[in-house]
């Protein structure tokens, strides 16, 4: 029997119960792909994240993975902050990623803070994945590698979104992003990724590396609050900083353990 070690993080959580649970798994060396997705599926959370010492590695201190309990995924936010939270051993820990390159998580007075790649999208019609997510979207923008999002009127229509989960599942692996200014923060969001796993996701990281952009150009300004409005809700401060965005954000431990293969 191999024994592993198991720590679920709350992330992006400013209260007990809120956030986006994601388990951290530190590993000596990397198990088989398949070993790795059948771990995530087995822990059914929306992200389950890995990571191997990189001693070798001048620019980095782990690898990183990330799993949702159906795909690997390219990037995962609220993951890479949890998994700082776990290794962090002095002020900063460096990741190298398969697809996002190097991701920086540091210590600040609230928390800590995550950059991540800033990431546009192009506007362009998106009728099947409007019709799927529900509502009357006043826009719809895409950026490849499955990422969408769609603006609505107001908080309220984003809030009463009842998407229509089999018909997006259908469609694929695509990040479905609904946003709307805020009304007690700068931007409301949520974020569904049927096709990857995870019908709701309760605070995503990778998505506020695209919101940030967008709504940075239409308010003008660098520094922006946003609210995710899922059932568990998490709060996540974004900045534009060139090429990079960075979010902060506090983390709770809720279950350290085991895990037996």
């Amino acid at each position: 029997m191999t024994s592993l070690p198991f720590v679920q993080v709350d992330a992006f959580a400013d209260a007990p119960f809120t956030g986006n649970p994601a388990a951290v798994m530190p590993l000596g060396q990397w198990l088989a792909h398949d070993v790795l997705q059948a771990i995530a599926a087995e822990n059914n959370l929306s992200e389950t994240a890995f990571t191997v010492p990189t001693p070798d590695d001048p620019d980095a201190d782990y690898a990183l993975r990330w799993f949702t309990p159906a795909v690997e995924v390219k990037l995962c936010g609220h993951a890479t902050l949890a998994s700082g939270h776990v290794l962090m051993e002095r002020d900063s820990v460096r990741f190298r990623t398969r697809h996002a390159g190097i991701l920086t998580v540091s210590r600040t007075e609230q928390g800590y803070a995550l950059s991540l790649p800033a990431w546009t999208m192009e506007p362009r019609p998106l009728p099947d994945l409007a019709a799927g997510l529900g509502g009357a979207p006043l826009e719809s923008h895409w950026r490849e590698g499955g990422y969408s999002l769609f603006l609505f009127p107001d908080a309220a229509a984003v809030r009463a979104l009842s998407p229509d989960f089999a018909r997006l599942r259908a469609l694929g692996d695509i990040m479905l992003i609904a946003t709307a200014a805020g009304e007690e923060s700068d931007i409301v969001s949520r974020v569904f990724v049927p096709g990857g796993g995870v019908d709701e996701d309760p605070v995503t990281g990778s998505a506020h590396g695209l919101l940030t952009p967008f709504w940075a150009n239409r308010l003008g300004r660098n520094r922006i609050s946003a609210h995710q409005a899922s059932a568990r809700g998490g709060r996540i401060g974004c900045a534009l900083e060139g090429d990079r965005v960075i979010l902060t954000g506090a983390c709770r431990t809720v279950i350290e353990g085991r895990f037996s293969l």
